[in-house]
């Protein structure tokens, strides 16, 4: 096991031990990096501020993380904390994904969006490279529920994309919805494709049936390369099902995202980007020879601070913390789903999930607006979401859980749409 609990001494000295490996811009003779220590003039970088904080030590230093630091070469500057990231990586891939040791590659993203795009440009790629394909052959295909990054990398890329519809009672995958779908894209000339999977969509948490794509498409003899949109689920969805099969001991798994900026609360710009071994070629940019170890990540230079907050975050809990964090959001969102249910509000909430979706004829918008639920659409919502973090305590819930049953004793529910 890679992840283990650590004290918080502990964690500071080895945070603190990786930025001594780390090129010094104030101490040593550097002249040919474009970079340097966050501008003293501006950020203090009075030692009795920093001597006790190794997340903002590392964001005075300035660390790059540039390039992909599970592949064999990276920039030598950095060494001391690409090394914390690739544990952070670690973590993520074998305990939590089930992947085999050194089995996989990955870095720390600018967030979800980045991640699932890096993902299709590796397929896209992948495709042209090996398979000679033409672009107006390549298509992602997708859930109507998935999120919007997966339209921005299709238009980036020059691609197609198709959209399965999903039940309307329990947002599951449509198995004749994609038949429907691959015969269009067939006659559209359509041959290779880029499968997105979703564990816990933004909206609603809903989880997708990977199987329904294999069985369509083995079924088809079409070629496909499969990735998990794990960006809200990555964190979650493994600790309250530990038996689900979207991870890499899935043969048919080739790539995953998370979001560590949601449910692991780290600062924003801290998505996860994890392939299998070998695919990371396929975005790899040649043309970045002063890059030491070339670059085949999308964003380029990245905080080198962003990863070290991750590995803080899993550290300080350790796995049996995590399970024990999202056990008890379990138990908070089951108390929610009680109390809507003697009220015979409607809702929506994946068994295994953190997110409760309630529909919009049970609530104003000016409740909505007022206790901050979002909803599906902002013209003309259909839905509002709840989703249970550490701070949406039962304390919290419950005046929003009283004016909902206010409405309803005043019947000044909204009238229901037919």
């Amino acid at each position: 096991m890679t992840w283990l609990k650590k004290e918080q001494g502990e964690i500071k000295e080895i945070v603190f031990d990786a930025l001594k490996k780390n090129t010094n811009y104030a101490k040593e003779e550097i002249l040919g990096v474009p970079a340097s220590y966050l501008d003293s003039r501006v950020f203090s970088q009075d030692d009795r501020i920093l001597e006790d904080a190794p997340f903002l030590s590392t964001l005075v230093q300035n660390p790059n993380h540039i390039g992909c630091h599970t592949l064999e070469n990276s920039e030598s500057f950095f060494k001391g904390t690409h090394s914390i990231e690739r544990d952070v990586i670690a973590i993520c891939a074998e305990d939590i994904l089930h992947a085999k040791p050194d089995s996989y590659d990955g870095y720390v993203a600018s967030g979800g969006t980045e991640a699932n795009i890096q993902a299709i440009w590796i397929y896209r790629n992948y495709y042209l490279q090996e398979k000679k394909a033409k672009h107006e052959e390549i298509a992602v295909i997708c859930s109507e529920d998935s999120h919007y990054s997966m339209d921005k990398a299709a238009n980036l890329l020059n691609i197609g994309i198709y959209k399965v519809k999903t039940n309307d009672v329990d947002f599951s995958l449509d198995a004749n919805s994609i038949q429907k779908q691959l015969e269009n894209a067939a006659k559209e000339g359509r041959k290779y494709f880029i499968v997105v999977v979703n564990m816990m969509t933004t909206m609603f948490g809903s989880v997708d049936d990977f199987q329904l794509y294999v069985d369509a498409f083995e079924k088809k003899k079409l070629p496909f390369k499969m990735h998990v949109d794990a960006a809200f689920g990555g964190f979650y969805f493994p600790f309250s099902n530990p038996k689900n099969q979207l991870n890499f001991a899935n043969k048919h798994i080739d790539s995953v995202t998370l979001d560590a900026h949601k449910m692991a609360q780290a600062p924003y710009g801290t998505g996860i980007f994890l392939a299998r071994k070998g695919l990371m070629r396929y975005s790899t940019t040649m043309e970045a020879s002063y890059v030491e170890g070339e670059d085949s990540t999308l964003i380029g230079s990245r905080s080198g601070a962003n990863a070290i907050s991750i590995w803080m975050i899993l550290s300080k809990y350790g796995p049996n913390g995590w399970i024990e964090k999202v056990f008890i959001l379990q138990k908070r969102t089951d108390w929610l789903c009680q109390q809507l249910d003697e009220m015979k509000v409607e809702y929506y909430r994946n068994e295994f999930s953190n997110i409760v979706t309630i529909k919009s004829r049970f609530l104003t918008k000016e409740l909505a607006e007022k206790y901050g639920l979002v909803p599906d659409n902002h013209h003309s919502p259909k839905w509002y979401k709840i989703v249970v973090m550490d701070h949406v305590e039962i304390e919290k819930v419950q005046p929003f859980l009283d004016e909902v049953r206010t409405l309803e004793c005043r019947g000044s529910r909204p009238t229901p749409t037919l």
